[in-house]
Parts: C-alpha cells; sequence; structure tokens
C-alpha cells in the first residue's frame, strides 16, 4: 500500500500548480473574486475568455501528464503490473491538489481540466476514446460543462466495468484480480469528489438554472 500513498502524495504535490490562478495574477486579478469564484478552466472562460482558458486547460492537463510520468518512471520496473492502478491513484492526487491547495486556503477548481490530464494520459485508449467523445458529444448538444463532466465520470465507471482496461485480464492471470474491485472503487471516489464539487451545479441543473457555456462569448474581464 505504500506505493499507492506516494501515488497519492506526488499527484497532490503536481496538482498544487494552480495555472488558472497563476494566470489571473500574471493579468493582475485574482479569479476566485470573479464569476463563480472557482480557480478553474471554465471560470476562465467566462471571465477571461478563450485564449486564457486554453491555457489553463493545457497547463491543469500537462500537470496529472506529469504526475503520471513520475510514477511511471518510479514504479515501471517494480510494479509494472499495477501501473494502471498507480496512474489512477496519482490521478487522484493531482485532483486532490487541484481542488483543495493548501496554500489557497484549500480553494481551488473543480477537477475537470485535471481529469482531463488523466483521461489522456492515464487510461488505456479505448477509455481515453469514450469519455471525450461523452464529454464533448453532451457540451456541444447542451452547453452546460457540469453536465458534461457528470456524464464523463459515469462514462469512466461503465467503461471500467465493461471494459475491463488493459490489464486487468493480467491482473487475474497473476493471481490479483482483487485489484480490479480496487480500480473501480477509486474512480467511484473520484466520482463522489466530483458530484461533491458540482452540487450547486447539480441543483441549477434540476432546477433549470444551471449557466450555459459558450466558446466565443464575451469575457467579463477585459484582459490584454
Amino acid at each position: 500500500m505504500t506505493e499507492r500513498l506516494i501515488c497519492l502524495i506526488v499527484g497532490y504535490v503536481c496538482g498544487l500548480f494552480q495555472t488558472g490562478y497563476i494566470v489571473g495574477k500574471i493579468k493582475g486579478i485574482d479569479i476566485r473574486e470573479y464569476g463563480s469564484g472557482n480557480a478553474g478552466t471554465t471560470n476562465i472562460l467566462r471571465t477571461m475568455g478563450a485564449k486564457y482558458a486554453a491555457i489553463v486547460l493545457l497547463g491543469d492537463a500537462l500537470k496529472c501528464g506529469l504526475a503520471i510520468f513520475i510514477t511511471r518512471m518510479m514504479y515501471q520496473n517494480e510494479h509494472a503490473l499495477i501501473l494502471e492502478l498507480l496512474f489512477l491513484y496519482t490521478s487522484f492526487g493531482v485532483i486532490l491538489g487541484h481542488n483543495f491547495p493548501f496554500y489557497m486556503g484549500f480553494k481551488g477548481g473543480k477537477g475537470i481540466a485535471a481529469t482531463a490530464g488523466f483521461i489522456i494520459f492515464g487510461l488505456p485508449h479505448i477509455m481515453t476514446l469514450v469519455g471525450i467523445i461523452v464529454f464533448f458529444s453532451v457540451f456541444f448538444l447542451t452547453h452546460y460543462v457540469s453536465l458534461g463532466s457528470i456524464l464523463l465520470y459515469v462514462s469512466l465507471i461503465v467503461c471500467a466495468i465493461v471494459f475491463k482496461v488493459t490489464d486487468f485480464n493480467d491482473w487475474s492471470a497473476a493471481g490479483v484480480g482483487q485489484l480490479y474491485n480496487e480500480y473501480i472503487i477509486v474512480i467511484v471516489l473520484m466520482t463522489i469528489l466530483m458530484l461533491i464539487r458540482h452540487k450547486d451545479n447539480i441543483k441549477r441543473l434540476i432546477s433549470g438554472t444551471e449557466r450555459k457555456t459558450y466558446l466565443r462569448s464575451r469575457p467579463e474581464i477585459d484582459v490584454k
């Protein structure tokens, strides 16, 4: 279990790099004082525009990629059989660091841009493809980022169950099939955290008052 804890710590440290907060500070604002008060990509998009949102999305996704790379370098020889599981723990750590940075009073983002890094760098190709299709299909059809995020996580759980990620068969063959259940449990925990972070969005979705997001909408703050 030690390697799981180490992966969580590595992920949390990488997750502390708050791209949205840093971009806002460079432009002379604290992004948490505008819009939804969130330091994530969606609030950057609404308040500062698509250009800055793209920078934040890339930065937050890459920090998860970096954490996964570090995990691979540490464990690809010693724990090659369970790398997929360790990537999951690492990504969970990144999301925790992104959502709850200690130096910002534990007030960060909601973890979706960091999740994008997990999808791109930490999952087998089939789950990556399904996740991307689900999120963007929902977003472009409804323009609700929150709904796309929720259904994205649902799709990850379904994929993990249906497709049994690449290494699951190896786990069974090696007599450690219980790792499959552990993998599902961790994804469910990540989903629960996402739902908690989106509880207000869920209420607004139910009441029909959730704000839609458009890529070409005029930003609320005039930044050069």
